[in-house]
């Protein structure tokens, strides 16, 4: 689901001309729905209903502050994996005490912010970890709350890069050894087991690994309940999302949408889960991130050449991989439209590049669109997650400025960087 579509000719994201935005603001530019965003969250909540439950949105899909607050003031929680991100939640008006703290590399300094806030669990990832988290409590004189993440060894057949479910991943630990690592921290002074946490990738398509995933934990999870009375079961995020769609048009269907794109929603995905979940009689933890902002952003870019080799058009925008490092990193797939709706079906194959001094800055590869010119705007879709949170100023190249859209009017919620932003840190040469 997304508010982006054409109307009289021209791109919308709701009610605002996306054409007119980019002469204002210029490019690149990234461009959030707040719509689709609070529609997509809504969904969420609604399919789990029936369940005592509670969605906390994984933060670095895309951590913007006016993210954070639309979704707090909606009545989500967060779930993070740094102090940085920490500091973002509450900085937005989020609550700790509905924020789960995960990721493999806590350090001291984290642990200790993370209590002192008064966070609702810290998600454990190792032995070793619980160790150092059980040390800080006693120093602090607190009780930490904990629950364990379990990896069940579940092969989700998503990308490499996104898979955490399997026991050759860094991630938590494994489910045969879950047990006695919950005995040690039974024992712990001042450790409080909360629950218990699995998740196992990222843009997963189908419920078959979700299934299968919280079937093996089923016995851990109600044993779990009956020894040390835990509150919660977290069954993690990764929902993906649909990257090749269409557009509400007047036009032919001029862009890509292959017929065979899976597509999980909300409701199938509660649907199959909802049976293994509902006895257990525990507060159900959701994590979506990409689910929730992936199709509510959209980045703008402009064509600066049409370049002809030999056996190769290349479409060079001033976007770049340290904008959007998706297509570059994990081969990530992103529709790619005019701000103006072409005229005609024609089209040619393309590779879309960035300026970046790399073979590796791309967008798209022998991508079929409509013939562009110099001074052309593009939409890249479905840029909400892991655009702007990972991007960065390699080549010395400004951030690029985010825009919220909320109906018929929009605000700059990111300034665009300058340059003098991109030296402010450093010092002076000496001379």
């Amino acid at each position: 689901m997304h508010k982006f579509s054409y109307r009289g000719g021209r791109l919308f994201c709701e009610g605002v001309d996306l054409g007119r935005l980019a002469e204002e603001t210029g490019t690149p530019a990234y461009v959030y729905s707040a719509g689709t965003l609070l529609e997509n969250y809504r969904r969420l909540e609604a399919a789990f209903s029936s369940l005592d439950h509670r969605v906390c949105y994984a933060i670095k899909a895309n951590s913007n502050l006016a993210v954070l607050d639309l979704l707090a003031r909606a009545g989500s929680g967060f779930d993070i994996v740094s102090g940085g991100e920490l500091f973002r939640v509450l900085a937005a008006g989020g609550s700790p005490a509905r924020t789960t703290f995960a990721g493999v590399g806590k350090s001291v300094a984290e642990i200790e912010t993370a209590l002192r806030a008064g966070i609702y669990s810290l998600n454990v990832e190792s032995e070793t970890e619980l160790e150092r988290i059980e040390a800080v409590a006693a120093r602090l004189g607190l009780e930490a709350p904990v629950a364990i993440r379990v990896n069940p060894d579940v092969d989700a057949g998503t990308h490499a890069f996104i898979s955490t479910g399997r026991s050759l991943n860094k991630f938590g630990i494994g489910l045969d050894r879950a047990g006695e690592v919950y005995r040690r921290a039974a024992n712990c002074r001042h450790l409080k087991l909360r629950g218990i946490q699995t998740h196992i990738g990222s843009q997963i398509l189908e419920t078959r690994p979700f299934v299968e995933a919280i079937e093996k934990l089923l016995p851990l999870v109600r044993a779990l309940k009956r020894e040390y009375q835990i509150e919660f079961f977290s069954i993690g995020g990764g929902m993906g999302i649909v990257y090749e769609q269409a557009l509400a048009s007047g036009h032919a269907d001029w862009w890509t949408q292959p017929a065979t794109t899976p597509r999980l929603d909300p409701e199938t995905y509660a649907a199959a889960l909802l049976p293994l979940l509902e006895p257990l009689g525990l507060k159900i933890l959701l994590e979506p991130g990409r689910s929730l902002v992936g199709n509510a952003g959209a980045l703008l870019a402009t064509v600066e050449y049409v370049k002809q080799a030999p056996g190769k058009t290349f479409v060079i925008v001033d976007t770049a991989m340290n904008d959007l490092i998706r297509p570059a990193l994990y081969d990530g797939w992103h529709e790619i439209v005019p701000l103006q709706e072409p005229a005609s079906d024609a089209r040619l194959a393309v590779d879309v590049v960035g300026p970046v001094c790399e073979s590796g800055d791309f967008i798209a590869k022998d991508r079929k669109l409509p013939p562009l010119k110099a001074g052309d705007r593009l939409a890249i879709l479905s840029t909400g997650a892991y655009g702007s949170s990972m991007a960065s100023n390699y080549n010395s190249r400004p951030l690029a400025p985010e825009i919220l859209v909320h109906g018929d009017t929009h605000r700059v919620v990111r300034q665009r960087q300058t340059l003098h932003d991109l030296i402010a840190s450093e010092s002076e040469p000496a001379r």
